[in-house]
């Protein structure tokens, strides 16, 4: 089992998602008394939201690149940034180790695409939604075509995720507001539905969508199993 390690923090009520999934995952797969091999750096993310809000961007890469040398140091075998957000400074903090950082938009679109669906509506922040490292990689890498709701819909996302979720704050009249967005996306063509934010499934999910649901942090916790146990020989539950 190679160790995993967690760029976390941002915020804590998603990376503790990424933990419990992360160790579900290991023991649905090995059995018993397993779990995962975890490093984790977490940050103060009132720093890194000033940072965003301020377009410090370089900084906030600064910081989290200091933060993946840490781990890799520590032993760490694999980067695994526990926001969507962030990755846009995916390209400097994989400058910045050896060991492979393992892109949330990448294994998403991935998973889009294996489903067979084209237009996904992407729900996330507004850094995610309105700027193109996240929807051009989707675009370039996956062949995606996808769909963004309308400014007024952008803000009551953007919003809920930093007034709501990131502080631990789930509300029915949000479940609601979201429903109607993706209402009004499928309207004008999504196939499928992104949560692009790791808070967004701690709100709706796929009881509460009539169109395929891809959840980016279950996905990308689930890849991180999957890297953490690829050439491990320890016995699979219910292996043949």
């Amino acid at each position: 089992m190679r160790t995993i390690g967690l760029l976390g923090g941002m915020s804590w009520e998603s990376t503790a998602v990424y933990y419990r999934r992360i160790n579900e995952e290991v023991r649905a797969r090995l059995g018993g008394l397993h779990s995962a091999e975890v490093l984790m750096r977490s940050v103060n993310f009132d720093g890194i939201v000033a940072l965003q809000r301020a377009d410090e961007w370089e900084q906030a890469a600064s910081v989290l690149s200091g933060l993946a040398r840490d781990l890799e140091r520590a032993g760490a075998a694999c980067i695994v940034i526990c926001t969507n957000t962030m990755h846009k400074l995916a390209e400097a903090v994989q400058g910045a180790v050896s060991v492979p950082l393992l892109h949330i938009a990448d294994v998403t679109g991935a998973a889009v695409k294996q489903a067979g669906c084209h237009r996904p509506l992407l729900l996330a922040t507004r850094y995610t939604m309105e700027q193109d490292f996240y929807i051009g990689r989707l675009r370039e890498h996956f062949g995606l075509d996808p769909l963004v709701p309308d400014a007024d819909d952008r803000t009551l996302v953007h919003q809920t995720i930093f007034d709501e979720l990131c502080q631990g704050v789930v509300q029915d009249g949000s479940r609601q507001r979201f429903k109607e967005v993706i209402a009004r996306g499928r309207a004008r063509g999504a196939d499928s539905v992104i949560l692009g934010c790791t808070e967004i499934g701690l709100l709706i999910g796929e009881r509460d969508i009539d169109l395929p649901v891809f959840d980016s942090t279950l996905i990308h916790a689930d890849t991180a199993v999957s890297f953490s146990l690829a050439n491990d020989d320890s016995p699979r539950l219910n292996a043949a």
